[in-house]
């Protein structure tokens, strides 16, 4: 079985991106599976919605997460879960040197600026960005990265970067990851009515827009602090 795990950047692409992967016969998705590990290991109550709800509804403890989800047995050859970068704390990254693995990155403006609108005042943890450099060495190290998949890059030219992506991990690519019906799915975590309403007005990849990000002093620091880590994993992503 071909494991996949997809670490994300939080308000990225990474909802319509597990979205594009269910719409394959071959593989099943699982969202954001370590969520209540992260929540239960932090300060929950600093403004994530739903939290109760979270550690209420999926396993708490990460080892375990990794033993009975990421290693568990699933009805498709393959299966892909969307994970955020920051989820990853108080646990072995061992078992990652036993799965496919591929970096979601965006720029962290963008990041910052949509976070900010739901939790307000990010720190460097939240952002994910230089957790991601980190990793992004990591599996460099161990051989174990299959491509680092920028937001803009894919908005630009979904069928592109999915193409090259799949021949990456070895899957032929299917169109019908293209598009999907818009409204909630039922691979959809219980926090989907907090974050995902844009996705859910979709039916596909929504084309790249250039927006003008404005900041205030504080974000706009902590975003100097994360280009440089960005500015690295460009670099290495797929191009259109």
């Amino acid at each position: 079985m071909k494991r996949i795990n997809v670490w994300s950047s939080p308000r990225n692409v990474s909802t319509a991106f597990m979205y594009a992967f269910a719409q394959r016969a071959d593989t099943t998705v699982v969202d954001e599976p370590l969520y209540a590990h992260y929540l239960s290991k932090t300060d929950s109550e600093a403004g994530h919605p739903g939290t109760a709800e979270v550690l209420a509804m999926q396993e708490n403890d990460g080892e375990r997460v990794v033993r009975d989800v990421i290693f568990g047995g699933y009805p498709t050859p393959v299966v892909l879960f969307k994970q955020m970068t920051h989820h990853l704390i108080h646990i072995g990254w061992e078992f990652m040197l036993q799965t496919d693995n591929v970096l979601l990155v965006r720029h962290p403006r963008e990041i910052i600026a949509s976070y900010a609108r739901v939790i307000p005042n990010p720190a460097m943890q939240d952002v994910g960005v230089e957790k991601q450099h980190e990793l992004f060495h990591f599996l460099k190290k161990n051989n174990r990265l299959a491509a680092v998949v920028d937001a803009r890059e894919l908005l630009l030219n979904p069928p592109s970067i999915l193409a090259q992506l799949c021949e990456k991990l070895g899957l032929v690519f299917d169109e019908k990851m293209l598009h999907w019906q818009p409204g909630p799915r039922p691979e959809d975590g219980v926090w989907a009515k907090y974050w995902y309403a844009n996705v859910h007005r979709s039916s596909g990849f929504q084309p790249f827009e250039e927006k003008t990000v404005e900041l205030p002093p504080a974000l706009e620091e902590l975003a100097g602090r994360c280009q440089p880590f960005y500015e690295k994993l460009y670099l290495a992503a797929l191009k259109a």
